[in-house]
């Protein structure tokens, strides 16, 4: 069982998380992604940082919201370790949370050379949308977008 819980993105745990991400993002793509993301803009109203944790208490992912727009957050820094299972966990808490801070849709980017990433999104709903913010005119990069509120 997976269980996911409000973390602070500074805090040891998260940092090492989000250091395997990055490490995982720089082998499959290139770029570790980490300069899109700053822990400020997931701490605060409207935003949520989450760590999954296996059945034994070891941190096994995390994930991030960030408001985007009015209604809209964005999904930041999502990771689950690989054999884990906590993806699906996580993704569901994460919506779940951004429904109860009053979100109707998630939007997030990732490389479309990470065909898992984006596999694993469009299974769970997502579904391609324009490119929006940083992301627009990079072709390296897929939008995806699901409604949950």
């Amino acid at each position: 069982m997976i269980a996911c819980a409000a973390a602070d993105p500074g805090g040891l745990e998260a940092r090492a998380l989000v250091a395997e991400l990055d490490a995982a993002l720089a082998a499959i793509t290139g770029d570790s992604g980490a300069s899109s993301f700053d822990a400020a803009d997931v701490r605060g109203a409207g935003a949520a940082f989450l760590v999954a944790r296996a059945a034994d208490g070891q941190p096994c992912g995390c994930g991030a919201l960030r408001p985007l727009a009015p209604g809209v957050a964005e999904l930041k820094r999502m990771y689950a370790r690989p054999g884990s299972g906590a993806g699906r966990a996580l993704l569901a808490a994460l919506e779940a949370q951004a429904v109860t801070l009053g979100y109707r849709e998630i939007r997030l980017s990732t490389r479309r050379v990470n065909a898992r990433a984006v596999g694993f999104y469009l299974r769970h709903g997502y579904a391609p949308i324009d490119a929006y913010g940083r992301y627009a005119g990079r072709e390296v990069s897929i939008c995806l977008g699901k409604r949950v509120g």
